[in-house]
């Protein structure tokens, strides 16, 4: 099954941190947070504004990208967790 998100909504993949501070601390799973960063799977093909006009978005697949912690829905497509958000969910790209 493929997946096409519509309009200005994007799909994310989660970028999983290390499990291991600097100090060499392990944090176990339970203890851990969900990241905040993500690459871009894929993207819709823009948002329309009160005239009509189809406004691209500004992000591409491939992006490596920063969202806030409570952004999107979380789904499950083909056996993988992905993130379903609205392209002003996503905070920055990371260069």
């Amino acid at each position: 099954m493929s997946f096409r998100p519509l309009h200005d909504r994007v799909v994310i993949r989660r970028i999983e941190e290390t499990n291991k501070t600097k100090g060499g601390i392990i944090i176990p799973d339970t203890a851990k947070e969900k990241p905040q960063e993500g690459e871009v799977v894929a993207v819709g093909g823009g948002a329309r504004d009160e005239t009509g006009k189809l406004h691209p978005l500004d992000v591409k697949k491939g992006d490596r990208v920063l969202f806030g912690k409570w952004s999107g829905t979380e789904v499950k497509i083909n056996g993988e967790d992905l993130l379903i958000a609205k392209e002003s969910d996503i905070l920055g790209v990371i260069a």
